[in-house]
């Protein structure tokens, strides 16, 4: 007698095929209904039955898995797989609105705080940059661009 190979099946198969070296026998393990462990030995014959019947699970699992991708190519997965996300129109129009609110806050800055807050933040200047292209201190800098955004916090308080 052969031994049966170890394969992954399905989660919904009840039963498990073993082999007993002491009797040289095979054997059908499973629980019934009420949880308990049954172990029945069987003929080759009935064997080579649950044997095909687990291999043609298996292949059917692998086939299920091989396509599944196919069956499930809707704009919802292609979406999700997507490097850049593409955005929902409500999304859009919440960015478009909160952009608008942002540059009209930025517009009644003075004069001062807006250069330094679209140095800052629009052209990635260090704090140290933008004081040493303005001949002022970073302290100062940092000073402005936090006034600043304490003024355009404002404008988003509801």
């Amino acid at each position: 007698m052969k031994k049966i190979p170890i394969r992954n099946k399905s989660k919904d198969n009840p039963y498990t095929l073993k082999f007993n070296d002491v009797k040289n026998t095979y054997v059908v393990e499973f629980k019934d209904n009420k949880n308990i462990l049954h172990n029945i030995e069987i003929s080759d014959k009935v064997y080579e039955a649950f044997n095909q019947f687990e291999l043609d699970d298996v292949s059917q699992i692998h086939k299920y898995q091989r396509h599944i991708e196919h069956s499930e190519i809707y704009e919802e997965t292609l979406n999700s797989r997507a490097i850049r996300k593409e955005l929902s129109v409500y999304e859009i129009v919440e960015n478009k609105i909160i952009s608008e609110i942002l540059k009209e806050a930025i517009d009644m800055l003075p004069e001062i705080q807006k250069r330094r807050i679209i140095k800052y933040f629009f052209m990635d200047k260090t704090y140290e940059q933008i004081a040493s292209e303005e001949k002022c201190t970073k302290i100062a800098v940092k000073y402005s661009i936090d006034r600043a955004l304490e003024k355009i916090a404002q404008n988003f308080k509801f």
